[in-house]
């Protein structure tokens, strides 16, 4: 009988070489909430007020890709940007948590790449449409399950050039304080994603471009942006 990932992990004595395997998004999530605007100076960036209280926002699982999967520049899309993010995991589920419990329904941590369309974000004045396109939200490679997310370097490489550089401790809501609001608004599930925020150096990718979302302790999270292949179904 096969024991659900979420409620016991066992390593296994057989080992693989990372060369001879495709490594597939590590959760199939529910859903999959960011918070915006989670870092001072990202949000003077963007010139946005810095938030009082968490302000999220969804990702349809639709837009999931995994490691070294192909990031899609949408037609019409005439800016196209990274966020290198620190993902959580949830274990188990979650509704009313108070922060002091949440590190129990946290299974562990992952890198996210929260892509979006900025054109398109500044002209809808909200951010559904410009975050939500199919392969929108890279993440893996793995989930890291033995992690203290307080204190570590969070990076973004743009064809191999530092492009944001940061650490985990500049965030305004840790993310237990995040796994707690989030859990007074809607029920968590196990494989739920909370992505914490990008730190202050966001910028365009263009069509050939490899970015790496690269965070202390977990490691780097590659993609390649590349046109459609094909515009109908």
């Amino acid at each position: 009988m096969s024991v659900s990932p979420f409620k016991a992990i066992k390593p296994s004595r057989k080992s693989i070489p990372l060369s001879k395997v495709k490594i597939l998004s590590p959760v199939q999530p529910s859903k999959i909430i960011l918070a915006g605007l989670n870092n001072r100076e990202h949000a003077r960036e963007l010139r946005i007020a810095v938030p009082g209280e968490p302000v999220i926002f969804l990702k349809p699982p639709t837009a999931v890709i995994g490691h070294r999967d192909n990031i899609v520049y949408p037609p019409g899309v005439k800016r196209l940007d990274y966020e290198a993010e620190l993902a959580v995991v949830i274990k188990k589920e979650a509704k009313n948590i108070p922060v002091r419990q949440a590190f129990k329904y946290i299974l562990g941590y992952t890198c996210l790449n929260d892509v979006t369309a900025r054109d398109l974000q500044k002209k809808d004045n909200q951010w559904t449409r410009a975050k939500s396109f199919d392969t929108f939200c890279p993440i893996g490679p793995w989930i890291e399950t033995s992690l203290d997310p307080s204190n570590l370097r969070i990076s973004c490489l743009l064809n191999e050039k530092l492009k944001q550089d940061s650490c985990t401790k500049n965030y305004i809501f840790s993310a237990d304080y995040l796994v707690s609001f989030i859990s007074r608004i809607m029920t968590l599930f196990p494989g739920d994603v909370i992505s914490v925020g990008t730190p202050v150096g966001v910028g365009p990718m263009k069509i050939g471009d490899k970015v790496e979302v690269k965070i202390e302790g977990i490691g780097s999270l590659i993609n390649r942006v590349v046109l459609p292949r094909r515009l109908y179904r």
